[in-house]
């Protein structure tokens, strides 16, 4: 580096720059430039917020001159000559204003300290490279100022880069640091089941400190291209095979599945040797999770019954029900149900002008009120308590409000407890289906979409009936064929969690300490989600393959209910049969072993939506329909149960046993007195 400054700069101080005529930049302007860019760019910055933005401002103020300095101490080999000291003196304010302009001006100080990566690097580089430009141009446009040695801004540029980006890693690896300690130290030792995206992303969290109580020891993961590798400086320590053998020898108290694609029978196996070992076990969020907001990103949760039911949640795309329902008056008739309400909560979210919400029963539809009141409080919300047997009140909600989309999700759906209320059956699954569909053509509905069941193929019970004859007047009754309405129907197996699902019902044994009652060893039902399922029905109500058809989702394969059992017995933190003991209790009236989704005149059809079928059927006969439709009926006003039985074998002639049998029985003894109080024609509940 030469000597010789003369070349560069004069030899003595220039008085004019000191004092800075009325054009230039004295310290009173730059108090006045500094007081009026507080003023206006933090003016909207409140609470915590506005304090780490003055923070930044000011440590960015301290370190603008420091990063200036050390570029003068370079370029002359750390001694800087006197005239130079001034020239730095007279020039730093310009810096001083530009730099930290710049840097919040790109957005710098948004940056989150924990999660600086290399985005917020570049964004560094390019608010210093902007700055030192400008400050390039300052120094040429303003005669006053001296010659600065071209050096000296790009040794700045460079100083500057350095020092902000080594303080923004600086911190972020602080953090870290403290961050793996305290998880080292109270922290529950852990193993993850898995080293690909997931996992990763489970222990960036745990670095930056956005989850607490886990402390990462190893990884599992059964692709050989992974062993020996470090992810967030966690090994890879071995494969499933060795997980008992890893678990003992690294003292782990908590195993964390984080492969999305773990198979059901893993994950079994897994929770089996965990609750034996006393070992916890948790898995990450899905996607789905994500996208529905059921959970956040990173923290692992509870393994649910869901992830072992065999199949993946299917993830369906609800931009085009958006597109229809938005801005539109649906209603929505079982509102405050577990398939209703769920329904309506999904289309909430989809921005309906009005949702009408039709329920008898008043307290779960008075707090189905307040949840989606809450959650969306601009939303024309209309609760209604009203039977849908009554016909008079729905024409009158009809008239009223005039709905576009209609989904009936209101049925009796308990099997063994219908058998014994078959005229209740009959009024509301069959009466009430009718009442509505026809409100519907009547008053200009464009989509009316039924919820039905895998239970009204073959149907073995009068539950399974009388959602099979709901199907026929949906989608056969001609004087709803003829009306400007599209009917659909949408058929699934059973929800998981539902009201009175077999789900809750083994918590509550288990949580009683058992037993847990199942009916036959080898039964078994096809499961899906309560979310799940509403997705279909609103994909449905769109869908233009799907008019005047069933839709129906590809399920996967039928769940046994003794493993079910066994697992949610796991999942609270039991052995079966050891700890909560399993009973078989045998079927029940209207039961069968196993379900099914189409029956022999019936054809499963692909659509261009991935896993979900519509099925095909020959053409019914529409009179005959109105006929047995029309003596269902008046053996129902009549009380005749015998008739009444004989009609929906007649309109269910494809139904089986036990079903079969009880009307065959039924029709044969003609009626059976159950004692006084009955009268001739009435029949007692039929006795298996």
């Amino acid at each position: 580096m030469p000597t010789t400054v003369s070349a560069f700069v004069p030899t003595y101080p220039n008085p004019r720059f000191h004092e800075i005529p009325s054009g230039g930049m004295d310290e009173s302007t730059v108090r006045h430039t500094v007081r009026h860019f507080l003023s206006t760019r933090l003016a909207s910055v409140r609470g915590v917020g506005r304090i780490r933005h003055l923070l930044f401002l000011a440590v960015t103020v301290v370190l603008v001159p420091v990063a200036y300095w050390f570029a003068f101490l370079v370029r002359f080999d750390g001694v800087v000559p006197e005239p130079y000291v001034m020239l730095f003196r007279d020039t730093v304010p310009i810096l001083v204003v530009l730099r930290p302009t710049c840097l919040i001006l790109f957005g710098v100080h948004r940056g989150w300290l924990r999660h600086v990566g290399v985005h917020d690097l570049i964004t560094l580089g390019w608010a210093v490279t902007f700055s030192s430009l400008l400050f390039a141009l300052v120094l040429a446009l303003d005669p006053p100022i001296p010659a600065l040695p071209r050096s000296i801004p790009i040794l700045d540029w460079g100083c500057s880069v350095l020092i902000f980006g080594s303080g923004l890693l600086l911190l972020r690896v602080l953090r870290e640091l403290r961050s793996e300690w305290a998880t080292a130290v109270a922290g529950k030792r852990a193993l993850i089941v898995g080293a690909g995206d997931a996992a990763a992303g489970l222990l960036h969290d745990l670095r930056v400190g956005d989850l607490r109580g886990i402390h990462p020891v190893g990884l599992v993961d059964d692709d050989p291209g992974k062993r020996k590798l470090r992810i967030h400086g966690v090994p890879v320590v071995g494969t499933t095979k060795h997980l008992k053998s890893l678990i003992v020898r690294h003292r782990i108290r908590l195993l964390v599945v984080a492969d999305p694609a773990a198979a059901r029978n893993q994950l079994q196996w897994i929770m089996e040797w965990c609750v034996e070992s006393g070992v916890e076990v948790k898995i990450l969020p899905s996607l789905g999770d994500l996208l529905r907001g059921e959970s956040r990103f990173g923290p692992p949760r509870e393994i649910r019954v869901e992830d072992l039911l065999g199949r993946r949640a299917i993830e369906l795309d609800l931009s085009a029900v958006r597109a229809r329902v938005q801005g539109r008056t649906v209603l929505v008739t079982g509102g405050a149900g577990s398939i209703g309400s769920e329904l309506a909560r999904q289309l909430a979210d989809l921005a309906p002008e009005r949702l009408i919400l039709v329920d008898k029963a008043e307290s779960p539809l008075y707090f189905m009120q307040l949840a989606i009141g809450r959650a969306h409080p601009y939303l024309k919300l209309v609760p209604t308590i009203t039977d849908i047997t009554h016909r008079r009140h729905l024409e009158r909600i009809f008239a009223q409000y005039r709905p576009a989309y209609v989904f009936h999700a209101a049925a009796y759906k308990h099997v063994p407890l219908l058998e014994s209320h078959i005229e209740e059956a009959v009024r509301n699954n069959v009466l009430g289906t009718l009442n509505v569909a026809e409100c519907a053509a009547r008053y200009g509905v464009e989509h009316f979409v039924l919820i039905s069941t895998d239970k009204a193929v073959h149907p073995s019970s009068i539950m399974g009936a009388t959602k099979r004859i709901a199907e026929r007047i949906t989608l056969d009754l001609p004087r709803l064929r003829a009306s400007g309405t599209t009917f659909r129907a949408v058929r699934f197996g059973n929800v998981l969690g539902s009201n009175g699902s077999v789900v809750p019902l083994f918590r509550a044994q288990i949580a009683a300490g058992g037993p847990v009652t199942v009916t036959h060893p080898e039964v078994t039902r096809y499961f899906m989600t309560c979310s799940e399922a509403a997705r279909l029905v609103l994909l449905a109500a769109v869908q233009p393959e799907a008019a005047g058809r069933i839709s129906m989702l590809d399920m996967g394969e039928q769940v046994s209910i003794v493993e079910l059992a066994e697992n949610l017995i796991r999942l609270s933190g039991f052995e079966p049969y050891r700890d909560i003991p399993i009973v078989f209790t045998g079927m029940r009236p209207g039961e069968k072993l196993h379900e099914e989704l189409c029956s022999e005149v019936e054809r499963a059809v692909a659509t261009p939506i991935d896993k979900i079928q519509i099925i095909q059927t020959d053409a019914a006969d529409g009179h005959e329909l109105e006929a047995g439709l029309d003596r269902l009926l008046k053996s129902l006003r009549a009380g005749d149960r015998v008739a009444l039985l004989t009609a929906i074998q007649a309109l269910v002639p494809e139904c089986v046993d036990p079903l079969r049998s009880s009307i065959l029985a039924a029709v044969q003894r003609g009626y059976v007195h159950a004692g006084s109080g009955h009268r001739p024609g009435s029949l007692a509940p039929l006795v298996r």
